[in-house]
């Protein structure tokens, strides 16, 4: 799969690290494609770099992995998204796209046509860097009302290497996932259980 990625930083970086290793052609959409953060991607097999412009007219999916307060930037560099596949990987913890509560909601109301879901904001870098614990591999959990866009989403975090990706409602949900990212932020930082630890969901 052709994957854009905007936002080079420690979450785009690491699922950059980890799609590469799984097969899939990387794109990532910067300002300066001589002078960016995470550069060094480029060294990976099958990594390159273009313009944000560009992403929308070479990728089959986009991950926006940047800052809330780039997204009206953003999107109007993609330009129109009527059809595209889009997951949100950013969450609105310090800053929100005002008027907006959350990124996902921004972007289904300034790209109406856009095929949304969002996923890969539940949990630190570290984990999408290795998901793979000694009791089990991590899970991740996804929002939208498009299915065949929670369907790559979930095919992408097993690529990942994560063990499931489970569907945590329509778009109306948006937010409590938000909340649950929140949650692994307040365990992991203000409780300081620190960065080594996610979720795994237990069945019986």
């Amino acid at each position: 799969m052709k994957i854009g990625i905007i936002g080079s930083g420690n979450v785009g970086g690491a699922l950059t690290k980890a799609w590469s290793s799984a097969g899939h052609e990387i794109i990532l959409g910067v300002r300066d494609t001589s002078n960016f953060k995470g550069i060094e991607l480029l060294k990976l097999p099958r990594v390159g770099a273009t313009s944000i412009e560009n992403v929308s007219k070479e990728a089959e999916v986009i991950l926006l992995a940047a800052g809330p307060d780039a997204l009206k930037d953003i999107l109007e560099a993609l330009g129109d998204l009527s059809g595209v596949f889009v997951i949100d990987a950013m969450n609105s913890v310090r800053s929100k796209p005002e008027p907006y509560q959350n990124t996902s909601e921004a972007i289904l109301a300034l790209r109406p046509n856009v095929r949304l879901v969002k996923c890969f904001n539940t949990t630190g870098y570290e984990n999408m860097l290795n998901p793979v614990y000694p009791e089990g591999r991590l899970d991740l959990v996804m929002s939208g009302d498009d299915l065949e866009a929670k369907a790559i989403a979930s095919k992408l975090a097993l690529d990942a290497g994560f063990g499931s990706c489970l569907d945590f409602g329509s778009s109306k949900q948006f937010q409590l996932q938000e909340y649950f990212a929140l949650s692994w932020i307040n365990l992991a930082i203000m409780q300081g259980h620190g960065r080594q630890m996610g979720i795994h969901f237990l069945y019986r």
